[in-house]
């Protein structure tokens, strides 16, 4: 029995990151208010957002506003620290002075992040593609959108290469829950002779195959409780799980199923053929690998999209964006193999990814579904709505209530 890790930005947060689709756009402002004061023109404009000084200021460009405006004199001097999104209300505290134009997208993104305080980006660009392809049928809209996604991807990018990632973030409890061995109670009842089998193959095994795979697990293994416990048991006696050995139980191999940008899952990843890390989305190390956009063909409105027969509306859609690169097939080819668990650490599992969380959760090999969930205070945590998120990406809804674990066997990440 194998394991597969679902690694989300939940993981990236638990490590002090701060890789939140907010701090990505306030970063976003903050480059274009270092930008601006070297602005030799009265508007300043990318993809996404248009700034413009209007006659009323009494400059003509935005340089020369920081000479002649108290407000950005003392930016320009740097006596005071101002940050983007401080930058952007006074703009618009002053409506005579200063236009400020946004593009829809970037619009709904904020308008989430300020009634929300938080936002699912890819989720928005969805959203809006569905309204232009189906019901504005503007091919320019849905091309500007596409730009400007391409656009934020960039950028997003260029913010993640300045994480500061090092070994010494590391957590202990999380690595623990990496590399633990299975444990019958989260097995689904369907899943239950899979795991009777792995420990009857793992009686199989030689000493030499023992000694090195429990080498790679680590010295708190040993091989000589398996062999007492193989010499007290038969292979066709009933397994009492309180007395298996709990190196019976490790997973014979582990994929770390990495849905961030960031290499900060790589610390977890022994150097070894049993363990291997699958950035499913790319890595900011190769830029031209990242995949962001969105993969949900279950919903109703991508099948009208898809069947309108204009290339440019499936442009960003994760699923025809997987098939560039070899880690979906080696995803594939490790859901085959043999029966597996999954644990899910720090992915919402929302939406935006329901066509590849789908496979992953309805595959005839899935034995088990473990949400490590986020604790709030000392009274809520985010179970619940973990399992909620969850339970869309099934079809069969029998199947996911023995596949998830409940919440008397979980803990929090």
């Amino acid at each position: 029995m194998n394991r597969i890790v679902l690694i989300g930005n939940g993981f990236d947060l638990a490590h002090g990151l701060k890789t939140r689709y907010e701090d990505f756009i306030n970063w976003y402002w903050d480059q274009r208010l270092h930008d601006i004061v070297l602005e030799h023109n009265a508007v300043s404009a990318d993809v996404l957002c248009s700034m413009k000084i209007l006659p009323q200021s009494g400059c003509e460009n935005w340089y020369l506003l920081s000479y002649h405006n108290s407000f950005f004199k003392d930016l320009l001097k740097n006596e005071w620290k101002l940050s983007g999104q401080e930058f952007i209300k006074e703009l618009k505290s002053q409506p005579d002075c200063f236009e400020i134009t946004y593009s829809p997208f970037l619009e709904n993104i904020c308008q989430n992040i300020e009634t929300k305080k938080w936002v699912d980006i890819e989720n928005e660009y969805y959203e809006l593609l569905k309204k232009y392809a189906l019901e504005e049928h503007s091919v320019n809209k849905v091309n500007e959108l596409n730009s400007q996604l391409h656009f934020l991807q960039d950028k997003l990018v260029e913010y993640l290469c300045e994480m500061d990632i090092r070994k010494e973030q590391v957590k202990p409890g999380i690595r623990q829950k990496i590399y633990e061995p299975l444990k019958p109670s989260d097995i689904s009842v369907a899943g239950r002779n899979a795991l009777i089998e792995h420990v009857k193959d793992g009686l199989k095994l030689d000493d030499r195959t023992w000694d090195w795979k429990l080498q790679l697990y680590g010295r708190c293994y040993t091989y000589g409780y398996v062999d007492s416990y193989r010499k007290k048991h038969s292979e066709d006696e009933k397994i009492d799980w309180d007395y298996v050995p709990k190196e019976l139980l490790l997973p014979n191999q582990i994929m770390l199923l990495d849905f961030n940008y960031t290499r900060t899952a790589q610390l977890y990843c022994k150097d070894s053929s049993l363990f291997t890390i699958n950035h499913i989305h790319g890595n900011v190390e190769q830029p031209e690998s990242v995949i962001f956009g969105y993969g949900d063909e279950l919903d109703e409105d991508y099948k009208k999209i898809s069947n309108k027969n204009e290339n440019n509306l499936l442009a960003n859609i994760k699923s025809i964006k997987y098939m560039e690169a070899e880690n979906y097939r080696q995803m594939l080819s490790f859901i085959e193999t043999e029966p597996y668990q999954m644990l899910i650490m720090g992915h919402s599992c929302g939406n935006s990814d329901r066509t590849l969380l789908n496979t992953l959760f309805e595959h005839k090999n899935c034995v088990s579904i473990k949400p490590y969930f986020y604790k709030r205070d000392e009274e809520t945590d985010n179970y619940l709505e973990l399992v909620q998120n969850i339970s869309r990406n099934f079809k069969d809804m029998k199947l996911m209530r023995d596949r998830v674990v409940n919440k008397t066997f979980c803990d929090k990440l």
